[in-house]
């Protein structure tokens, strides 16, 4: 039998965000979240690709400055349609708004990705980004209705959750890794994560299944 493997560092999911959580989650790694409180505001003449690749480094590094000798996992994400960026529409008026401009319409879903290595001095920093494509079917108003009332996306980019309902208002989503659509690109981190040493998948040692 191979050797258990050494325990892990301590990893740090830069978010409260339950969706990147329950991603991060599927990794089977032990980790902790901790909110950056940065400001999230987008910039003059910056893209949206620009402004997720900013914002995941800039929570990645308002963490790391609290948590040495840790890995960091940062993560922002932001759509686009029409040249403008959707957020969340926080309530049922402004997803049944979102909807209404989504339906028949393909929008693009940019998720940033910053991972952090603070046991070294200086700390190493790695970046990554994917671009998934979501196309709507025409959406009637009965769809949309039953739809919002239903699931209350409304903490959501784009007013859906593609991992729920969401999944039936589109026509095709086309994408190298279904779980950025959600909040976390998991092939772009796992890659990252075996580059600093973490054997994925991470089979607990002894010691951490009997803690």
């Amino acid at each position: 039998m191979p050797s258990n493997p050494k325990p892990l560092p301590k990893i740090i999911l830069a978010s409260t965000s339950s969706f990147r959580a329950s991603l991060l989650a599927k990794l089977h790694i032990a980790f902790e979240t901790a909110s950056p409180n940065i400001n999230e505001a987008h910039l003059d003449e910056e893209s949206v690709s620009q402004m997720v690749n900013r914002l995941s480094l800039e929570k990645g590094l308002a963490i790391a400055k609290q948590h040495p000798n840790s890995i960091i996992i940062a993560s922002d994400q932001s759509a686009m349609l029409n040249n403008y960026s959707l957020g969340k529409p926080l309530n049922y008026q402004n997803a049944v708004k979102q909807l209404n401009e989504c339906s028949g319409k393909c929008i693009e879903f940019y998720t940033g990705l910053a991972v952090i290595d603070t046991r070294k001095m200086p700390a190493e920093t790695y970046q990554a980004h994917d671009i998934t494509l979501v196309c709507f079917r025409t959406l009637s108003p009965s769809t949309i209705h039953n739809y919002l009332t239903l699931e209350e996306p409304y903490q959501c980019a784009g007013s859906f959750k593609s991992e729920g309902l969401g999944i039936t208002l589109f026509s095709k989503i086309e994408t190298t890794d279904p779980n950025a659509l959600i909040g976390l690109p998991l092939i772009e981190l796992t890659t990252i994560l075996i580059k600093l040493g973490i054997p994925l998948p991470y089979l607990k040692t002894g010691l951490e299944l009997n803690a």
